[in-house]
Order: C-alpha cells, then structure tokens, then sequence
C-alpha cells in the first residue's frame, strides 16, 4: 500500500512538472511572438499545432505504452518535455518556436494518457477514481502555479522560465528511472499487431449522428471559446493595457486557481441540485455575455472582475457536459469518453487560429466572435438540450 501510495505520489509531482511548465508558457509566448515581429495568427497557430499534435498522437502512445510498458513511455514524454523546454529557451525566431510546440504536442502528449494507464494497472475498481482525482489535482496545481511563476521569471528575460521548467522535468525524469516500477506485467504486454495511427477518427460518424452528438458539439464550442480567450489574453493586455508578463501571468494564474475552486466546490452541488442541462443552459449563456463584458474593462480590478466572472461560468459548462454524455451514450463509456476528449481537442485547435486571425484585425473582435459562438450555443441548448432521450429513460425505467 506504502509503495502503491509514493508510486502515485510521483506521478502527481511528474504530471504537476508538465503542466507547470505549459502553464509558465502561456504568459510568456505573446512576448515572444512581439520580440520576433509576428502576428497574432502567428501565435494562434502555436497554440493550434500544439492541440492537434496531441489529438492525432495521445492515442498513439497509449496504444505504444500497451506494447512496450508504461514507463518507457512516461520516460520518453518527460525527456521529451525538458529537451522542448530548452529549445523553447534558445529560440530566436518563430521557425524554432512552432517547430519546438509541435514537437512539445507530440511527446508531451505520452505523459498524460500513460499515467492514467499507469493509475489503471494499479488500483482497484474502488479506487481508480482517487486515482484519477489525482491525476486531475495535478493538472489543476501545475496551471494555477505556472502562468506566475512564469511571468514573474520573465519579466527580466523571456528564457528563463524554460530553463526552470527544462530543469525541474530533468529531476521528474531521474525519480521516474530510479524509483518507479513497471504497472503492466509483461505477460500483458501486447505482442505484435499494428499501431492504428488514424484509429480515433473511425467511427465518428456514428458519435455525431448518436445521442450524443449534440453534446459533442457543445464540448467542441466550449473548448473554442475558452481556448480563443487564452489563446491571445496575452497579446490583448499588452496592446490595450499595456501589461508585462508578470501582470499577465498573475491574471493567468488567478484564472486558473477561479477555475479549480468552481470545478473542485461547485459543479458537483449545482449538477446534483439542478441536473446538467440546466447548469449547461445557465453557464453557457452567462459566458456569453461575460465574454464581451471584458471589453469593457478599464483598470486591473475591473478585468479580474469580468474575467473572474466567465472563468466562474465557463468552468462548469465542460465537467457538466462530460457527465451529461456519459449518462446519455449508449456507446462504451471510454469510446464515449474519448469522443468528448477528442471534440474538445478540435476546439482548441480552431479556437485559437479564429482568435489570432481576427485579432489582427481588431483587438476586440475575437471577444465578440467568442460571445457570439457561445450565445449561439446557449441558444441551441435551450432548444433541444432537454428531457433524457426516450432510450435512456426506457432503460432507467427497466432499472
């Protein structure tokens, strides 16, 4: 038990290290892309190729990791995270920046899916959604701290946050090759077989057109909403606040720490109270309008207010939108699952291209756009996001 109990316990500080240094990155890359003359797309397009590299490869490595063990491919997605972090660190023009974030999409995405394969080999039925709870702590704790600590590391030097992070990734390699063991015995490792590298698009017809189909879509407009606020918040406090990468970072971090408090205390009572559909017509219609009243902002306390206010919306809408689903498939709660996992994926590869071209044009209209998309959405679910679908409420009927 002591031994299961530390294996995890450096998963968690391994995953908190990945995500921390993504977090330290996001207040960072608008200065980057301002110090080498690019444009807002240009920085959309970091963030597009980031999400579709880990839409197309986080199943892959998990297939990789059936085959070859979870810790190889653990310790690949950990190195691959710290040699990235150095390039990031030495880039000195926007060639390397996008060749260093598509090649972070590709390896980094071997971490995630393999710790949760990883938690599966070692838990109990009983236990596996501790497991998992940890899992998503870590992700919560690495992006509440990244976004300032790294603003605060490169207010003096755009390189050193990188560094930091290239750094603490070398120390959760070395405690991974040392001291955790192998989850899956070698008599499951599968042998032989081929690596289906297009195996998450089959069957997407099917998920669209099912019973879930509506609430895919949802998955895929809230993550392109939030993801084209993210995507350039950075670039949008500079040019109209004329905020640094401290002052960016800190916002980030505050998002982030809103975030985890609403996902962790309230989405539970409120969908319980409530029920999903309601919470998702309500949250979804309200980061509507908190989208475009952050145009309105005019000092600090008044955008940490308006941001405060979507983050509080926007953060239940995905939670209550993957429960929903998975009470509705009448597919495999996995494949159910990934479906979910993978229109989100789609929405933060659009999301952020959209926002970078419209922000060349005007600094307000990825908001407006964003606002757009998601009053659209609340609109779409009050029309036909009500009731339980006439097979599920016969089967709850059986039961």
């Amino acid at each position: 038990m002591k031994s299961r109990r530390s294996n995890i316990g450096l998963l968690f500080f391994s995953l908190v290290v990945v995500m921390m240094g993504f977090g330290m990155m996001i207040p960072i890359l608008p200065f980057l892309i301002e110090a080498f003359n690019a444009s807002a797309s240009a920085l959309g397009a970091l963030m597009a190729v980031y999400a579709a590299a880990q839409f197309i490869c986080a199943p892959i490595w998990g297939q990789v990791s059936d085959r070859i063990g979870r810790k190889p491919v653990l310790l690949i997605g950990v190195f691959g995270n710290a040699i990235i972090q150095i390039m990031f660190g030495l880039a000195t023009n926007f060639t390397m920046l996008f060749v260093a974030r598509a090649l972070a999409g590709i390896l980094s995405s071997a971490t995630l899916p393999t710790a949760m394969a990883f938690i599966s080999d070692s838990t109990s039925d009983e236990e596996r959604g501790g497991g998992m709870g940890i899992i998503g702590a870590a992700m919560g704790v690495g992006m509440v701290i990244g976004p300032g600590l790294g603003g605060w590391l490169g207010k003096d030097s755009l390189s050193t946050p990188f560094f930091i992070a290239a750094g603490l990734s070398f120390l959760a390699l070395i405690l991974i090759m040392l001291t955790l063991p192998e989850s899956l015995p070698s008599e499951k490792l599968i042998k032989g077989g081929q690596i289906r590298f297009a195996s998450q698009f089959s069957g997407m017809r099917a998920a669209v057109f099912g019973p879930i189909g509506f609430l895919l879509l949802l998955a895929f407009l809230v993550s392109f909403g939030l993801t084209s606020f993210e995507s350039i918040f950075g670039l949008f406090a500079l040019h109209r606040f004329g905020y640094g990468t401290r002052e960016v970072g800190y916002i980030l971090m505050f998002i982030g720490l809103i975030g985890a408090i609403v996902q962790g205390a309230l989405t539970g009572p409120l969908t319980k109270r409530w029920g999903e559909a309601t919470v998702i017509k309500v949250t979804t219609l309200l980061s509507a309008l908190a989208f475009v009243l952050m145009l309105a902002a005019f000092n600090l306390p008044v955008l940490l207010l308006t941001v405060g206010f979507f983050i509080l919306s926007n953060s239940m809408i995905r939670p209550a939108v993957s429960s929903l689903t998975s009470k509705r498939a009448t597919i495999e709660q996995g494949e159910a699952m990934g479906w979910n996992n993978a229109f989100m994926s789609l929405g933060r590869v659009v999301g952020p291209l959209a926002a970078g071209a419209l922000f060349d044009v005007n600094l307000t209209y990825p908001y407006l756009m964003g606002g757009l998309i998601l009053l659209l959405g609340g609109i779409a679910t009050l029309i036909f996001l009500h009731g339980a679908p006439q097979a599920v409420e016969q089967m709850q009927a059986a039961d």
